[in-house]
């Protein structure tokens, strides 16, 4: 009688870090795969059309720099992200600023982004707003800070805080942190 070979012991290997800079054009974060409808990025996917390919809770952070602007449904957008991202996984969003000419003066861009624009993807503000009949199913707290025009840049916190109130063109960019809850 021969001895049965010993079976050998499978280990499967982690699955990889998955990173993903939507409609990043040629300008993919490092160390992030780059996904844009344009021929020659890393992964050419049309981000306007639901549902992506990427499986639920199977990324692990998502960069979208300079693109949530021109997105014509940001609620399916930010519903797909939330969908993708793993629990605790981060999306770092960087738009103009609702009140900076550079909002306004690129005739394709779609949305307006302020602080206030993501309460809306809150569960918990939805719910307390009585806003949960919206079709909206992401739920992720959120962080925020600004890129100041330089001349306010320079300027004390007191008076950048009453010129973000009151003026326009202080800030040119809004810059927000998104954790799937």
């Amino acid at each position: 009688m021969t001895a049965r070979p010993k079976r050998k012991k499978i280990v499967e290997a982690a699955p990889l870090p998955l990173y993903l800079d939507l409609g990043a054009g040629k300008n993919v974060r490092e160390g992030f795969i780059g996904v844009d409808i344009m021929k020659g990025a890393d992964i050419e996917c049309d981000l306007f059309k639901t549902p992506w390919h990427w499986r639920t809770d199977s990324v692990d952070g998502i960069n979208v720099s300079h693109f949530l602007e021109h997105v014509p449904d940001m609620i399916a957008f930010m519903n797909e992200c939330h969908r993708i991202m793993k629990q605790g996984a981060q999306m770092m969003v960087v738009a103009p600023y609702y009140s900076s000419v550079r909002c306004w003066q690129d005739p394709t861009h779609l949305n307006a982004i302020s602080e206030v624009s993501f309460l809306y993807y809150n569960k918990a503000w939805r719910e307390q707003n009585s806003l949960d009949h919206y079709p909206i199913t992401a739920d992720f707290d959120f962080t925020f800070g600004y890129a100041f025009d330089p001349y306010w840049a320079a300027k004390s916190q007191e008076a950048r805080d009453f010129a973000l109130r009151f003026y326009i063109n202080v800030v040119s960019d809004i810059q927000v942190v998104l954790t799937k809850r």
